[in-house]
């Protein structure tokens, strides 16, 4: 039986039928002989001028001629324009829909260059490169996360958003524009890829060949996949995992931990303590979706995996702020999300006096409450939030229910196990506690969103009858049982809970619909596929099974009872 293990930071799996190669020179020799158009596409946010030198410099090493061509050059005048997510109304200066553009839209026509003379090669570089019909088709990437970090140090170069070369960096267009633009542009060219590039090191890229990149994620698509974690701070962040994980925090706390958020989460291929890349966990979903969500599950959400695993870490913090998401109507036409952001919390730790604030009290006087949101965004008045919302005890192992539409926060305190829908880029925020951020500035209130999407059919007993659902046995056996911790009809997906006593097993089956499973308490479990695949899972981690993998075995690893919170989808 595998050992417990502690919380591994680097989950790494092997590729298949390849091998990780390293440094620009290696990528130069791989090149064929003869002339040739090499196309390296990839996302805005990464150094391409560093890309272009170091791998132009390896080929002409090799003796060979070259002649970059900056793709970003031949983009229209009116790229901007044409692919900008513009806001409803106009004037909203919080939010825009996700931008529904391609990438060929920057251009009024893709460059179009000659084969080479000899053994040349014309490297055509930048977003939209695949466009120029490429002899070779390279895919270079730098993991969101990194734009992320660049923002909150104020470190988000000039020309770093797409179609915007002399525009200093911005988030908001990060997120509702480059994001989804490029995102689908990969996705769309994936299956041509010959190469897919690393360069979080831009001196020394790690790479895999596009035959190897696919027959890996053939393998993964079909057995246990676990990505690669990372932590954000914020202004309310505690510092659970920096104490109890080893994360070094990036700005004095770890605030938000990203174990499964599909739009920006990765999967490392290679082996663990040498070269490797990270490719996006969504190219399991585009090349595998029934593999990976499941036929129903495919069927209702395309490509895009709708669950997602979070930590809301506020152990030595402060609260988060009173927000809540849009409703599934107004998330699809102001915002452009086909689904909406329904949200659980389920408390793995608390400290003494810890509380979630979640649903309207009886008594809630939303013309009052709105006037008291005014008056501490104009006047610096604190609101005093208990007047209008509930507030609970945050007992560890309870699950709170937080449909679209419903005012919540978790308070100072708690490190929050968030199993959501994927859609987060909409937090209404109605009070932040008057917080500033580091430079001194309030964080954006977008309270009339809030307003518009506030549901105000649940209040009072209501809240706690519905919300704050107490565990129902679904089935049990010797010395396990599974139970179901929350479910709504208002809700696509439901929460349950696999209780393993020492020593002991339970089987389960995805049945066609992915599970996504996280270790909340006990040191950690064993999980077994009919394949003969075997995935260690520590406290703390999450896991996604795919649809594909069928029955499989959880076994109880340590000298403790073993609780997994469990998600799937039950109403695609």
């Amino acid at each position: 039986m595998p050992a417990s293990r502690s919380y591994d930071p680097l989950p790494s799996y092997q590729p298949v039928d390849g091998r990780v190669t390293v440094g620009w020179p290696a990528l130069a020799a791989d090149l064929p002989p003869g002339p040739l158009v090499l196309a390296v596409d990839g996302p805005a946010a990464l150094d391409w001028t560093a890309l272009a030198d170091g791998l132009a410099g390896a080929v002409r090493a090799a003796g060979r001629d070259v002649e970059p061509i900056d793709v970003r050059g031949h983009y229209a005048a009116a790229a901007d324009e044409r692919i900008t997510a513009l806001p409803v109304p106009a004037d909203d200066p919080f939010f825009t829909p996700l931008s529904q553009a391609r990438v060929a839209d920057l251009f009024d026509s893709p460059p179009r260059p000659e084969r080479p003379v000899r053994d040349g090669v014309a490297l055509v570089y930048g977003p939209g490169a695949s466009l120029c019909g490429p002899d070779l088709l390279w895919y270079a990437d730098l993991p969101k996360r990194y734009a992320e970090a660049a923002v909150s140090k104020g470190e988000l170069p000039v020309g770093v958003n797409l179609g915007r070369p002399a525009v200093p960096g911005d988030l908001v267009r990060l997120f509702y524009t480059d994001w989804p633009v490029l995102d689908r542009h990969r996705d769309a060219i994936a299956g041509r890829i010959d190469r897919w590039i690393d360069v979080q090191n831009a001196d020394v890229p790690t790479a895999l060949d596009g035959a190897a990149l696919r027959s890996t994620l053939a393998h993964l698509a079909r057995g246990p996949v676990r990505t690669r974690p990372y932590f954000n701070s914020t202004p309310w962040g505690g510092q659970w995992a920096a104490s109890e994980l080893g994360f070094t925090p990036q700005s004095g706390n770890t605030a938000l931990g990203y174990e499964l958020i599909a739009p920006e989460a990765g999967v490392m291929i290679g082996d663990k303590d040498a070269a490797q890349v990270e490719v996006p966990f969504q190219l399991l979903c585009v090349a595998h979706p029934e593999d990976m969500l499941g036929v129903d599950v495919h069927r209702a959400f395309g490509t895009s995996f709708p669950i997602r695993f979070d930590y809301l870490d506020t152990m030595g913090g402060g609260n988060l702020s009173l927000h809540l998401h849009p409703r599934e109507r107004y998330m699809r036409e102001v915002f452009g999300w086909p689904y909406t952001q329904h949200e659980t919390y389920y408390v793995t730790a608390s400290e003494d006096g810890a509380r979630v604030l979640l649903g309207l009290t009886g008594q809630a006087d939303l013309d009052v409450m709105r006037r008291q949101v005014e008056d501490s965004i104009d006047n610096g008045t604190p609101m005093p939030v208990e007047q209008h919302i509930q507030s609970h005890p945050a007992t560890v192992g309870q699950l709170f229910m937080i449909p679209a539409g419903t005012p919540h926060a978790s308070g100072a305190g708690n490190l929050v196990l968030e199993v959501s829908a994927t859609p987060y880029l909409y937090s209404l925020r109605l009070y932040d506690w008057l917080r500033k951020d580091a430079a001194g500035a309030s964080r954006p209130l977008p309270y009339e969103h809030g307003f518009a999407n506030l549901d105000t059919a649940r209040r009072g007993e209501d809240v706690t009858k519905d919300l704050i659902q107490q565990p129902r046995p679904l089935r049990s056996g010797e010395g396990w049982r599974e139970e179901v911790l929350g479910a709504l009809p208002d809700m696509f997906y439901a929460v349950h809970r696999l209780v393993v006593a020492q020593g002991c097993d339970i089987l389960d089956d995805t049945a066609g619909r992915f599970h996504i499973l996280n270790v909340a308490a006990g040191e950690g479990a064993v999980i077994e596929t009919r394949d003969g695949r075997t995935h260690t899972l520590a406290f703390a981690e999450t896991i996604t099974i795919p649809a594909a993998v069928g029955p499989y075995r959880v076994r109880a690893l340590g000298g403790d009872e073993v609780r997994i919170v469990k998600a799937l989808v039950v109403e695609p």
